[in-house]
């Protein structure tokens, strides 16, 4: 069983920027619950998971993903507060942070094992994808309408939707870690 413990120290750093407790506590709840409905039993089982099955994650585990995002779209949102001279908008460093760590939650029930050391869409993930059982089992959780609409509208299911200035920069760190993948699956991505 994965615990609190586990999920406290995976994303030790992460949880250090948020303020406040009580979301802190409720985002690290979420995941714990989520890894159970999962059936996701270990840390072990969770580093070897592939953040997509869109494409070849080429070793890309989906807590690395998730870190990645978390991280890139903080530090693009502190990159704006600090070079622009007047901030057109607020960016809520919490809101932003918990949004990156439940960006793709929904991936825990939406992602299993194929018994054969491989991965594929759970019945629930053939149902539902990813943004819309994440933003479901959030809701459930008590989260507010804001972090609802980064879990919900982060992807495909956000195009020309209303999003809170937290959602475009996940969505940003999202796309930013997942494109160059398929663009070199393509044979699109140019290296030197």
């Amino acid at each position: 069983m994965i615990t609190k413990l586990d999920i406290e120290q995976v994303f030790a750093e992460q949880l250090k920027l948020v303020s406040d407790h009580d979301l802190r506590d409720k985002t690290v709840m979420l995941w714990v619950d989520m890894c159970a409905k999962g059936g996701w039993r270990s840390l072990t089982e969770l580093e070897a998971m592939p953040f997509t099955l869109l494409t070849n994650a080429r070793g890309i585990s989906f807590l690395e993903h998730t870190i990645a995002v978390t991280e890139g779209a903080y530090a693009l949102g502190k990159a704006m507060q600090k070079a622009y001279k007047k901030m057109p908008y607020t960016i809520d460093f919490d809101r932003l942070v918990v949004g990156g760590l439940l960006h793709d939650i929904g991936k825990l029930v939406e992602i299993e094992s194929d018994g054969q050391g491989g991965y594929r869409k759970s019945f629930y993930g053939r149902c539902t994808r990813h943004p819309i059982s994440g933003a479901i089992e959030a809701g459930q959780a008590g989260f507010g309408h804001e972090i609802l609409n980064i879990i919900a509208c982060h992807a495909k299911e956000g195009e020309n939707r209303p999003q809170v200035i937290e959602t475009v920069l996940i969505h940003q760190a999202d796309f930013a870690t997942f494109d160059p993948l398929t663009m070199l699956e393509k044979g699109l991505l140019i290296q030197s």
